[in-house]
């Protein structure tokens, strides 16, 4: 088993990150009966940015300066994962059934996926393409209404556009990821949380009373604000495709919740949860390992002393303390068990 396979902290971010938002879904159910969908968005969004802020002012977490060269690919992020994609969710939304919607937006796994080997050259072999598939195929299953209704293709283009816009977004942030993870959630949850505000407004959208907003931005803060900063947390020990994957089992635990909450368990929730199990049994079980070559580089970032961080410090810190400085690496040549982490985005 690969790096401790379940063990491994990027996996546990990983489903970590899909344990909370998959459990929002069915507690913003309950606030969509008094709240309107897109003001909903907003407040979500809103409520992970302002609680995350809110977070590192208690922490007295340090001010982040963002490599230069990092900023357009953060700036992509936001502008593709908090504008494009909730404005285009919204428009195939407001034109399609939710039958359809539910199958379409499960395209965002498979477009992050199809993104990150092809478009970002990120490794990817036969077990790991195996295992996506197993897992976008439970998501279908889970999500399957009986009959799908569509209601004309531009909807169906706008959906799959908003998916598209998030896979985008999760590569561009993959190279940001060594970058603070909270505040790095922080930000992308208060820019979505603004735009989707701001469109809900221009629409004539009714502000809802302050427990329902309170409510709301308290959900937001968990589902969104720490699930997306577990989510980097993963993208930077992971990569961008297995990071995905595993959080494509979002929905599962989503529909787990709403049985605990009294919806029945039923065979098609049994079939799409033995289809993710097969998915993350086989990316659990992957064993990636081959010679390769460290190329010098220098960056900023939490580590420990370990086989790829061998440097020196003024006051040498206890062994296994993690902490975070400017380091440099040298050139290395080796070979051991591995992931397309933030230090290994070699070829193949």
């Amino acid at each position: 088993m690969m790096q401790n396979g379940l063990r491994h902290p990027g996996v546990l971010a990983a489903l970590g990150a899909a344990i909370l938002f998959g459990a929002g879904t069915p507690l913003a159910k309950l606030l969509l009966t008094s709240v309107n969908p897109w003001l909903l968005a907003g407040l979500l969004y809103l409520g992970s940015g302002l609680g995350l802020t809110l977070y590192r002012f208690i922490r007295r977490a340090p001010r982040i300066s963002m490599p230069r060269a990092e900023v357009p690919w953060f700036a992509g992020a936001i502008i593709t994962g908090g504008v494009i994609g909730p404005v285009l969710l919204m428009l195939g939304l407001a034109a399609m059934p939710a039958s359809g919607a539910s199958l379409l937006i499960n395209a965002e796994g498979v477009f992050t996926s199809l993104l990150a080997w092809f478009a970002f050259k990120e490794n990817v072999d036969r077990r790991i393409a195996l295992g996506m598939a197993a897992i976008v195929a439970g998501a279908v299953v889970l999500s399957w209404p009986g009959e799908a209704r569509f209601a004309g293709l531009w909807p169906a283009l706008a959906i799959l556009g908003a998916c598209f816009a998030w896979g985008m977004d999760n590569n561009l942030t993959r190279k940001v990821s060594l970058t603070d993870a909270t505040w790095i959630a922080a930000v992308k949850g208060l820019a979505a949380g603004l735009v989707n505000l701001s469109l809900a407004f221009a629409a004539g959208v009714a502000f809802p009373s302050w427990p329902e907003a309170a409510g709301a931005l308290t959900l937001g803060f968990l589902a969104y604000g720490v699930s997306l900063a577990l989510f980097v947390v993963g993208l930077r020990q992971l990569g961008t495709a297995r990071t995905g994957a595993y959080f494509s089992v979002a929905p599962f635990f989503g529909a787990a919740l709403a049985v605990v909450l009294g919806d029945t368990l039923t065979l098609q929730m049994l079939a799409a949860g033995a289809l993710m199990a097969l998915g993350i049994g086989l990316h659990l079980t992957e064993r990636h390992q081959h010679p390769h070559v460290h190329a010098p580089m220098a960056h900023d970032h939490e580590h420990r002393h370990d086989e790829h961080h061998q440097h020196s410090h003024e006051e040498t810190p206890a062994p296994g303390t993690v902490h975070r400085h400017w380091h440099r690496h040298d050139p290395m040549a080796h070979s051991h068990p591995h992931f397309p982490d933030a230090h290994h985005r070699h070829d193949h």
